[in-house]
């Protein structure tokens, strides 16, 4: 009962209080958070009392970064609960093979990211902080009151106590497991018929095939895409096939970091976290940051100064809801999956980031369906393709390489080795990264 009053206060907070005139306003409230938490934080965990030192909390932009490796690293000294890592992992292990993801320690829910840089986090969320997710992601993402009846399909890579949390009333839940065939899926959803589907963009286009071919018999009234970077010849196909808008949330392990609004825009959930930008540098790089998290809702696993590896790039206008949160044009990708090509002058390497290589083979041809972009090497590309049955696919292989090759000229590298394939891309444990790098780079000898 006290955490459905906390999940209750948290969704009334959010949905109908919260309300600031301008920026200056709400980055007064937003820094009295942040120091409440910092001082919290000091008191509590040894790892970030240690590393802070003596510096006064007023002056927490200058303390140092963290980010993944950090956090595992020091993951028994850095949480507030007295959880030691090995115990943390077993569990969340276990729940993942058994495929019954109920984990817990005591009464804090444990979970695991899905390791798409090569590593996997523990995450730690205690009762409170769960009913207080789970009243903000409903405030934020349902889109009439909580107390209206609704059915919610949410497509996971593994379930989890946080994600069942958000059951609340009259609203029912239902978990898909990506692991299950397209065909269960399509099954399930023409019987359940839920009006809310939140499923990664990889699933919600083979819902849409299934949809124009007849299998699919039900329709949502939203579609919200998480886990995935939401490509454009996606998200294109998505609302074509549902005659939908496509709302997407930004969730890591790190935090409930991002939603659109009633306009569709990203925009960052600064009234949970504070994301400090740290801009990319270049001219063709306008607008493009990584993000340094400070959550000032989480005490469990404290988040503070978590330097993402991510790039998103900030909106150029101001969104018309005329919110004063950060409002977001493109989640790019990893930064790890940012290219890098050899300078045609000196030989230095030069980032080129996902969404350049996106417009450049979606320009190529509209009888491209899906494709995949990898970097192998220095100078080595592989591109998978899926292209329309009538098209010609030499004349699209010869289109695409016309267009990187003009890509790479206008930013002055040297054009790459094409090598092409058929698109092969399965959904189910492993994300989709329709633009990946897998050549390995020391960080030392990198522009970014």
């Amino acid at each position: 009962m006290k955490g459905l009053a906390a999940l209750l206060m948290q969704y009334i907070r959010v949905r109908y209080g919260r309300r600031w005139s301008n920026r200056e306003a709400f980055g007064r409230w937003q820094e009295r958070q942040v120091l409440r938490q910092l001082r919290y934080v000091q008191a509590n965990s040894p790892y970030y009392r240690e590393l802070w030192g003596d510096r006064p909390l007023t002056q927490w932009r200058q303390f140092p970064a963290i980010d993944k490796a950090a956090m595992m690293k020091h993951f028994d000294r850095l949480n507030t609960a007295g959880i030691r890592k090995e115990a943390a992992m077993e569990v969340a292990l276990k729940a993942e093979s058994s495929r019954n993801f109920h984990p817990r320690i005591g009464d804090i829910t444990v979970g695991l990211s899905s390791g798409t840089s090569g590593s996997r986090g523990l995450f730690l969320v205690s009762e409170r902080e769960q009913a207080a997710w789970s009243g903000t992601m409903l405030a934020k993402l349902l889109p009439g009151p909580l107390w209206k009846a609704e059915k919610v399909a949410f497509f996971l890579r593994a379930n989890s106590n946080l994600y069942e949390s958000v059951r609340s009333g009259k609203l029912q839940f239902e978990y898909f497991d990506l692991l299950e065939p397209i065909e269960r899926h399509v099954e399930r959803l023409n019987d359940y018929r839920p009006g809310i589907w939140a499923a990664p963009p990889s699933v919600l286009r083979m819902l849409a095939e299934k949809k124009r071919e007849g299998q699919l018999t039900t329709i949502p009234h939203r579609i919200i895409s998480v886990a995935e970077v939401l490509d454009p010849i996606d998200a294109a196909m998505i609302q074509e096939t549902f005659g939908l808008p496509l709302h997407q949330v930004y969730q890591c392990t790190e935090g409930f970091l991002a939603s659109t609004c009633r306009y569709g825009t990203l925009h960052l959930n600064e009234d949970v976290v504070h994301i400090e930008k740290e801009y990319v540098q270049g001219e063709l790089s306008a607008r493009k940051f990584v993000p340094i998290v400070t959550d000032f809702s989480r005490t469990t696993q404290p988040i503070i100064r978590y330097r993402l590896n991510d790039v998103l790039t900030e909106a150029a206008t101001p969104c018309p809801c005329g919110s004063v949160f950060t409002a977001i044009e493109q989640i790019e990708g990893r930064c790890d999956d940012i290219f890098y090509m050899e300078s045609a002058a000196d030989g230095r390497l030069t980032p080129i980031f996902p969404d350049y290589m996106t417009r450049a083979i979606l320009a190529a041809s509209p009888a491209i369906e899906e494709y995949r972009v990898v970097q192998q090497g220095g100078e080595e590309l592989e591109i998978e393709l899926l292209t329309a049955a009538e098209s010609d696919r030499e004349e699209v292989e010869r289109q695409v390489s016309a267009s990187i090759g003009a890509l790479m000229r206008r930013l002055n590298c040297r054009i790459p080795n094409l090598a092409f394939a058929a698109y092969s891309y399965k959904p189910g444990l492993r994300k989709l990264r329709r633009v990946e790098r897998r050549w390995q780079i020391e960080h030392s000898h990198l522009p970014l």
